[in-house]
């Protein structure tokens, strides 16, 4: 005997066959077919966050897929470009189609930045379900963070010596996103303010003797 039907729609369907041998036993087989639904849409955001992000601050994405079933069997997988960054699933029993929310913490670093945030339902519905499994994936988050300013190179020393007539070259190259802007204190009596990452002194005089301040 083949039971067909066109459409199923009965989410908690459990099937009986009822038979009777030879002998006059009767007998019974149950099937529980697994009902599924891909999702519909998988798409990812920060938690109550729209800005910029900072440097070793802890901030939230969340992933929300529409409208799936079962539920149980949904594996979400958050990626920062190829990485993996976890694998999460529901606590649901629900049979029935569903949407749900992922979240997982995420504390950014400046390598970080230009990086792209995405995530993934897969069903894994076992060998006996669709192979591959179906697989739905986000739209790509792109990551700005803010981090520095950070010297280039090791900072001048604290005290220079230097010969009337040389010339002097301090750097307070700095990284950082946005890049740093400079401002510099000067001796009272040597050149006008200057607001470069290397100030150069052609010639020394007296005049430039004193304490040299770099604000990145």
């Amino acid at each position: 005997m083949f039971w067909t039907v066109d459409r199923l729609t009965d989410w908690e369907l459990s099937l009986l066959c009822y038979y009777t041998n030879d002998a006059g036993d009767q007998c019974t087989s149950i099937l529980n077919p697994t009902l599924y639904q891909p999702p519909e849409s998988v798409s990812i955001s920060f938690v109550n966050h729209t800005e910029m992000m900072f440097e070793n601050q802890q901030y939230t994405l969340q992933c929300s897929v529409q409208n799936v079933a079962p539920v149980q069997s949904l594996t979400v997988t958050f990626y920062r470009g190829n990485t993996a960054l976890g694998h999460l699933q529901s606590d649901s029993e629900q049979k029935k189609p569903v949407n749900e929310t992922f979240t997982l913490n995420i504390t950014p670093s400046r390598e970080d930045n230009g990086a792209q945030y995405w995530c993934e339902a897969k069903l894994e519905l076992g060998p006996a379900g669709p192979q591959p499994p179906p697989v739905v994936t986000s739209e790509k988050l792109p990551a700005i963070v803010h981090y520095g300013p950070e010297l280039n190179e090791p900072p001048n020393p604290d005290v220079i010596t230097i010969t009337e007539g040389d010339t002097l070259h301090l750097n307070c190259s700095s990284v950082g996103n946005p890049s740093p802007s400079y401002t510099w204190t000067l001796p009272l009596n040597s050149a006008p303010s200057y607001s470069g990452s290397v100030l150069t002194i052609k010639s020394v005089g007296f005049e430039h003797e004193g304490q040299h301040i770099c604000t990145a």
